[in-house]
């Protein structure tokens, strides 16, 4: 339990990086005003659309004015979440394409200031994009193989609210943690069933990192703001705490 615990506070303990390295903010400012951009304009276009369909189905007519009422903030609560769960996956998908080549140079950065480990193999800056994206591509089909199953399990009366709800959140702890801790194993050439090995080495502190990285990646605006503080923790977190030596094992 506290491996859970220090894992999900670990992006606190990354904070003073970003003064201690000031060209982390240099690498951030650019992918975070592109999804500021991308999930404001989804967050806003999404939210109005579902309210406007919801107004549209339910009107006052005869109901008591109380009791619409409790409806209307009911749906108003089910939307907000509903649109959180959209623009979540939207920053999944987008982000995670969009920052990809700043966060490897922020990543890249702090293996090599503050861990003073370099990589020779580094490719052009071309080819490094390239492999960045082509890596978030597999994690996302990763991602959806595991989730469209579960979203269908949800359809099954009683239970299958409650198998998604348990196993969803499982996986989008691993998979964050995975996210995060996947550039210094891209920059390693690692293959992607060594890295769900290498990330599965210490379960519970990957647990926990994956479920404080998921909490500040749901939240509008502060998913975009900390992404690249979850690019650092999880570079920090992979030399600290020993996933490097599971790369080579």
């Amino acid at each position: 339990m506290n491996d859970f615990i220090n894992g999900f506070f670990y992006p606190l303990k990354c904070i003073k990086l970003f003064f201690k390295y000031p060209k982390i903010i240099a690498y951030s400012i650019v992918p975070v005003i592109i999804n500021l951009i991308i999930y404001g304009t989804i967050f806003f276009y999404t939210y109005n659309w579902i309210i406007g369909k919801t107004e549209d189905l339910i009107s006052p007519g005869d109901l008591n004015s109380i009791f619409f009422e409790l409806i209307q903030s009911f749906i108003k609560i089910f939307s907000v979440l509903l649109v959180l769960s959209i623009c979540y996956l939207a920053f999944v998908i987008f982000g995670g394409i969009v920052s990809a080549p700043f966060n490897e140079k922020i990543s890249k950065l702090i293996e090599e200031r503050h861990f003073g480990v370099k990589i020779e193999n580094t490719p052009p800056f071309v080819k490094d994009v390239l492999i960045s994206i082509r890596e978030e591509l597999k994690k996302l089909l990763f991602y959806f193989s595991i989730m469209i199953p579960l979203i269908l399990i949800d359809f099954i009366p009683m239970i299958g609210s409650v198998i998604t709800l348990v196993f969803g959140s499982a996986f989008s702890f691993f998979y964050n943690a995975l996210d995060y801790m996947d550039y210094p194993m891209t920059r390693r050439l690692t293959g992607f069933r060594k890295k769900l090995k290498v990330v599965s080495s210490a379960k519970m502190l990957s647990y926990g990192f994956g479920a404080g990285a998921f909490l500040i990646t749901f939240l509008p605006v502060i998913n975009v703001l900390l992404n690249p503080l979850l690019v650092v923790a999880g570079t920090r977190i992979f030399y600290e705490r020993g996933y490097n030596k599971a790369v080579v094992d």
